[in-house]
């Protein structure tokens, strides 16, 4: 279960055995949320973002919302690297605020 980001608390990871569509699991404190990929034509057409277990509050929600939307091809193509190519990933830690 290799964790690509690190962002103000919250743990970006994939599960080793995934599958489709393209997700991470997003990790904060006792709260896991799932955040969903839909892609169209090479582009992003959709984002889900459901609750696994817990909540994340207002402000974490927005937190995660603001990161996905800026790494969202970033965690699309380390997605690739790791089930497609077989890479490692390495995580980053990211620690101030995207917006």
């Amino acid at each position: 279960m290799p964790t690509i980001f690190e962002y103000l608390g919250i743990f970006i990871r994939f599960y080793s055995d995934d599958h489709e569509p393209i997700h991470i699991h997003a990790l904060y404190q006792d709260a896991v949320v799932k955040v969903s990929f839909y892609i169209k034509n090479g582009v992003i057409s959709k984002i889900t973002y459901s609750a696994v277990k817990g909540e994340f509050s207002t402000s974490k929600m927005k937190d995660l919302k603001d990161f996905i939307e800026i790494y969202k091809y970033q965690i699309i193509l380390k997605w690739n690297e790791f089930y497609a190519w077989n890479k490692k990933i390495k995580k980053q830690s990211i620690t101030k605020k995207v917006k």
